[in-house]
């Protein structure tokens, strides 16, 4: 792990608004960690949410592809992968420059955490449903030693 990496809570933040802000600052070329990528916000009604999830893991074939994330730390980094360029190699050094975790591992507890106040969802009146709950509705199941 870099010394310069930037680390972002991501506990609370609405998942849009968060993936533009990172995307725009790895292609700075800044170093980004994400941190509870299960607590994340996804803004709408819940049932019409997770429809939209389960038709879209209809695309595809299960061997040939598309492949579509379930854990919320693949959602989240598939999210940002969407707004980079990824097939120039400015967009491919920018998300090797990204890494997301479920949770808030031990080795970043005595660092400094960050927020993106922008993308904060403390203001938002609509209904939502969190990327962790999402995920649970599409298929994902925690692992013994991690619980939402």
């Amino acid at each position: 792990m870099p010394e310069n990496a930037v680390i972002i809570d991501a506990k609370g933040l609405i998942l849009g608004r968060m993936a533009s802000i990172i995307a725009k600052r790895l292609l700075q070329g800044e170093t980004i960690i994400v941190l509870n990528a299960e607590k994340t916000v996804i803004s709408g009604k819940r049932l019409q949410i997770v429809k939209d999830a389960k038709t879209f893991l209809e695309v595809g074939h299960p061997r040939k592809g598309p492949y579509h994330p379930r854990r919320p730390d693949k959602i989240v980094r598939r999210t940002i992968r969407g707004m980079l360029p990824r097939k120039k190699p400015k967009g491919q050094q920018a998300y090797k420059r990204l890494k997301v975790f479920l949770g808030t591992p031990s080795e970043f507890n005595e660092k400094e955490i960050q927020t993106i106040l922008e993308a904060s969802a403390t203001k938002l009146k609509s209904p939502y449903i969190t990327v962790g709950e999402l995920a649970k509705e599409i298929g994902w199941t925690p692992e013994a030693e991690y619980v939402v």
